[in-house]
């Protein structure tokens, strides 16, 4: 067993000798909302959203972007859930603004070791096989955060199953403060 793993379970084992009520929680999130975010582990949107177990469903990915199975999860979250708002939540100093969709696929091809991050950005030190079947994904990089943000409130509101009257809103959060900025928001007509 890994050491990690080791810490994973005794942490789940403290867990679950205070868990009491929480078995109790409903399934709807009980504040009415979701939330879209990037899996940067600096991000703590319990934390930096003042949630509590139950309060919002938290979607994550690379990036925070609004990908086809992140739209998936808006989608179940108000279809079957009853959500009424979404937030796209981007941050700065993101991994996904380091690198591009060529370099990510030519790393790849080299080697599926980690490559090593260098101030001129990432560098294979791997030993090969690759793969080029990361050749075809588009890994949503970014080049400019704010623009992200606002293509991904877009690309939610715009979606032909997200409802005209779930406003979408896209906040950039800072790493350096922990403050959350509005960049924009979008709400259709009902």
């Amino acid at each position: 067993m890994s050491q990690i793993l080791t810490e994973l379970l005794e942490a789940n084992r403290k867990y679950c000798g205070g868990f009491g009520d929480r078995a109790n929680l409903a399934v709807p999130p009980a504040r009415g909302f979701a939330i879209l975010t990037c899996m940067d582990a600096r991000l703590d949107p319990s934390k930096f959203a003042g949630l509590s177990e139950g309060d919002a469903h938290v979607i994550r990915n690379a990036g925070g972007r609004a990908s086809d199975d992140a739209i998936r999860s808006l989608v179940i979250s108000y279809k079957l859930l009853g959500t009424r708002e979404f937030f796209v939540i981007h941050h700065t100093g993101c991994g996904s603004t380091s690198f591009t969709n060529e370099q990510m696929r030519a790393l790849l091809a080299a080697s599926l070791e980690p490559a090593e991050r260098t101030p001129d950005g990432y560098r294979d030190v791997g030993r090969g096989p690759g793969s080029h079947a990361g050749d075809t994904i588009d890994w949503l990089t970014i080049a400019d955060q704010k623009q992200a943000i606002i293509d991904d409130v877009a690309r939610i509101h715009n979606h032909p199953l997200v409802p005209k009257t779930i406003p979408v809103y896209g906040l950039l959060y800072d790493v350096h403060s922990g403050k959350l900025t509005e960049i924009t928001s979008l709400k259709k007509a009902a």
